[in-house]
């Protein structure tokens, strides 16, 4: 998959921040068609964060429905193993949240580098 889908991969809600957008704050130059290029480091970054977000999303999404299927049986085995599977999804959100703050420090790191970059040019 090419970089540059990351964004429609993710299947974003309408009112987030779309893939045009963000390659704009990325851009350094424009091709001859007027479509921006976009830096691959920083497109590949922010695509194996989102990445990496969404594979633990998705652990969560399936340690919850254990949970769910273990309190419905009400059978204390279960009930107890919830214990241990909720404390999974705890780390997890741990981890997600990680990941998220990492991925606003990169942006931001690569909105710098391109702010220079063209201050650099004038």
């Amino acid at each position: 998959m090419d970089s540059s889908s990351a964004v429609e991969e993710a299947n974003y809600p309408k009112n987030s921040v779309d893939k045009t957008t963000v390659k704009r704050w990325l851009t350094g130059t424009e091709n001859g068609d007027g479509e921006e290029e976009c830096d691959a480091e920083a497109w590949e970054t922010l695509n194996n964060g989102f990445k990496e977000a969404q594979s633990v999303l998705g652990q969560n999404r399936l340690l919850i429905q254990q949970v769910n299927e273990n309190h419905q049986s009400k059978i204390p085995d279960n009930l107890v193993k919830n214990v241990t599977l909720i404390q999974e999804i705890n780390c997890n959100i741990s981890k997600v949240s990680s990941v998220y703050s990492n991925l606003s420090v990169n942006f931001s790191k690569f909105v710098h580098q391109r702010h220079v970059k063209v201050l650099s040019f004038k």
